[in-house]
């Protein structure tokens, strides 16, 4: 453990107005910016950073030391930069002491469990709190299948509450580009006053939120869980992130050729939304409009491009009909048409989002971005659900095959040596035989 104190056990009188002494898994732009606002606002006494033992680790150990433990966050449109004092940071577990009231995980759905396991969170006894920043459908019940404690409280976010960049070369630095309008809070316990205290500290950032009855309420409204999927788990996506197009760059959220948006591709995310929304159906939950939540708690179009009783009675379309709003919906954000446009009259182009390559770190063994392989886990998960619960999913089955025998072709040519999507695989459906578990204790 670093930090401004040592390591001896603070005790906290805890105020029902905060969150307590906060450990903070996860070590990214997340992280830094949580800890920020966590600290400005006043909801936590005590925050701690524990990330992995790695490059990042000691790189943000370096920065932090030579900072004297000082975390910054700027936002978008603000002059004024933000700071904050970190009490301690982690890259060993066993310098971690039982001094934390509430833990938030702000890592990648898909490292939930090793992260959870690592930080060996059974031996506290005084957490009472688990936050998880953008959780999976299912990850509330993964998390509580792990804990051995039954009164620690898990809540889940819909999804991570802004877009947050490192700044600069900084690894103690984050910028906020934007926030988001609306986050969805579900906990494991039904009368809640931890919820209660996690919404005001979203609506000291001008964020609304909305109370669900269950954690999947929350969990299922995370709208990567139907675009990246439908968009990012194909051959095309593969040839850019590793460099295999001949012609030109290309783009997340542009049309074809010069992204992956497609008739097909808007055929495939209609039909994962409704599979989806068949399996939340089945587990007690409340599905969500597409193409309202789309417009209502994402981005909006202009009501020109699409009519307001075409976005609020989009369920009740046909499939066809459906289709065709979400066309027009993603061809209407090719730019933003909020934006001023320029002298020549030309709007920002929003949907210019480049795809992150990949990187061979040794011959055969690549890094890979999270966009995509972070999505087909979390749709393995998803999968695993429906699979284990008897509900057809045909549409989810045809895209993480096709995925699969995309990967192994360019495992094939490249001379890959270390399988894309072999650990990945594993790992998810570890996280299926949990969340199973975890669902079948709670009927007994």
């Amino acid at each position: 453990m670093y930090g401004l104190e040592g390591s001896e056990e603070i005790v906290s009188t805890r105020s029902p107005s905060d969150l307590g002494n906060i450990l903070i898994a996860g070590a990214g732009p997340a992280a830094i910016q949580t800890a920020v606002q966590l600290y400005n606002a006043g909801f936590s006494e005590r925050i701690g950073l524990y990330n992995r033992p790695g490059v990042h680790a000691e790189r943000i150990k370096k920065e932090l030391i030579h900072n004297q433990f000082e975390v910054s966050l700027t936002i978008q449109g603000k002059e004024a930069e933000l700071t904050a004092k970190i009490d301690c940071f982690f890259n060993d577990v066993s310098n971690i002491s039982d001094e934390w009231d509430t833990i938030i995980l702000a890592t990648p759905c898909t490292s939930y469990a090793e992260v959870l396991m690592s930080l060996q969170t059974t031996d506290f006894k005084r957490i009472r709190t688990i936050i998880l920043l953008a959780p999976n459908i299912g990850s509330n019940d993964l998390i509580k299948s792990l804990m051995a404690k039954e009164t620690v409280e898990v809540i889940s976010m819909s999804t991570y509450f802004a877009a947050t960049k490192f700044h600069a070369n900084s690894a103690v630095t984050a910028h906020t580009k934007a926030f988001k309008k609306r986050i969805y809070l579900g906990s494991s316990k039904s009368k809640s006053s931890m919820v209660n205290i996690l919404k005001e500290f979203l609506k000291s950032m001008k964020i609304a939120v909305e109370l669900v009855d269950h954690p999947l309420d929350a969990e299922c409204r995370n709208i990567t869980t139907y675009v990246h999927p439908a968009f990012f788990l194909n051959e095309f996506t593969l040839n850019e992130i590793f460099n295999l197009h001949s012609k030109g760059k290309k783009y997340m959220y542009k049309l074809y050729p010069e992204g992956p948006i497609t008739q097909q591709r808007i055929k495939t995310m209609v039909r994962l939304w409704k599979e989806i929304s068949a399996l939340m159906n089945n587990l007690g939950a409340k599905p969500i409009n597409l193409l309202q939540f789309l417009n209502d708690d994402n981005y909006p179009v202009p009501p020109e491009s699409i009519h307001r009783d075409d976005i609020d009675n989009f369920i009740e379309f046909e499939e066809v009909k459906q289709e065709y709003l979400l066309y027009i919906r993603y061809t209407s954000i090719l730019i933003d048409p909020f934006s001023i446009p320029d002298r020549e009259g030309r709007y920002f182009e929003f949907s210019a989002v480049p795809f992150k390559k990949a990187e061979e770190e040794q011959e055969g063994v690549w890094s890979i971005p999270r966009i995509p392989f972070e999505d087909y886990q979390k749709l393995i998960v998803i999968y695993g659900l429906a699979k284990n619960l008897n509900i057809p999913m045909p549409e989810m089955k045809r895209l993480i095959e096709d995925f699969e025998l995309e990967c192994n072709k360019v495992e094939s040519l490249l001379g890959i040596t270390e399988s894309l999507i072999e650990a990945r695989r594993v790992s998810s459906l570890r996280e299926v035989t949990n969340i199973m578990r975890e669902r079948k204790r709670q009927c007994l």
